[in-house]
């Protein structure tokens, strides 16, 4: 066991020293790109939370979208702090996603993605129809930025990648851990149960669809902050950018990574973008995403269907029974 502590403890110093140096590694537009994939690892993780409890959606991004726009318009029409402004966005997704369960939970399975899906849509209908405050089909600009910090020697310039990711890294990565601490807690076991056997559930007394709810609303909030870190890193947003086939990347990087663990769907999001900005980049194949992205679902699915996180256990196994291996 004490060896076991020692073995985590070092393996989370190093990705601490990893996860801090990386971006010095690369060049301007691999930090931009590093930018994106830590708030994708928000949002994927979100939806992973969602699916704790059985239910797949196709209306997430739209959520995300709700936490961007919110928090562009609070920052941009109340005056409100760019800080203060992300947390009222994840707030205002949080209240949506409440409104919406309402008539999405008395579905269920298929029925339930395809009202997932409806709701979406009319919610980005919404964002194209009205230009006030919503900007109509070309969205918001000039979306205000993260005030400079200047202490004395310190300076720290928010529009500089470097610092946005390190902003980024933080807010995720205590995301994740509330996620965590929620998942290990009772609430996150009463999901599980709720998946796997919702009428024995029901049966003892469990809310089945308040504790779907709650899921919904938990993954719907952690999915605006995600919106809201876009939206004051990029500057401008619009429905396009919260689309359907949006969604479908979504669910690829949940699918080829897993959702049994909680490593699993950021293997697949960390995968999939390094394929996409590094490989296919290179290749100029930058258009011919969605077919490699398809043909990769469909691969995982016949051959890997657990996804990446099956790999790991089988790579520790093969390592225990190595000649050298001090348990083999």
């Amino acid at each position: 066991m004490a060896e076991r502590r020692t073995l985590g403890a070092a393996f989370a110093l190093s990705l601490v020293v990893a996860l801090a140096a990386l971006p010095h590694l690369l060049t301007y537009s691999q930090q931009e790109i590093l930018v994106f994939l830590v708030i994708n690892v928000l949002l994927v993780m979100s939806y992973r939370f969602l699916a704790l409890t059985g239910e797949w959606s196709l209306g997430h991004v739209v959520m995300m979208g709700v936490g961007a726009y919110a928090s562009a318009l609070a920052a941009k029409r109340l005056g409100f702090p760019v800080p203060i402004a992300m947390l009222a966005g994840a707030a205002v997704s949080a209240a949506v996603a409440w409104v919406l369960s309402f008539p999405l939970f008395r579905m269920k399975g298929f029925y339930f993605l395809i009202g997932s899906f409806a709701a979406g849509e009319v919610i980005r209908l919404l964002w194209k129809r009205f230009r006030d405050p919503f900007g109509g089909p070309k969205g918001l600009k000039r979306i205000p930025e993260i005030a400079d910090i200047e202490w004395g020697v310190l300076q720290v310039d928010f529009f500089n990648p470097v610092a946005y990711y390190y902003f980024c890294l933080a807010v995720v990565s205590l995301s994740l851990w509330l996620l965590w601490r929620l998942e290990r807690s009772s609430i996150g076991l009463t999901f599980h149960a709720v998946h796997w056997h919702d009428g024995l559930a029901a049966s003892v007394g469990v809310d089945t669809r308040r504790y779907r709810t709650l899921a919904l609303v938990v993954a719907s909030a952690f999915a605006g902050l995600s919106g809201a870190l876009f939206a004051h890193y990029v500057g401008a947003i619009n429905p396009t950018r919260f689309n359907i086939e949006e969604m479908v990347y979504v669910l690829t990087w949940a699918i080829v990574g897993g959702t049994a663990t909680f490593y699993g769907p950021i293997l697949g999001v960390v995968m999939l973008t390094v394929l996409n900005e590094v490989v296919l980049r290179k290749m100029g194949l930058e258009q011919a995403r969605p077919l490699v992205y398809g043909a990769i679902l469909i691969a995982f699915v016949m051959f890997l269907p657990r996804g990446l996180e099956s790999v790991v256990p089988r790579l520790a196994r093969l390592r225990l029974r190595r000649p050298g291996s001090a348990r083999a």
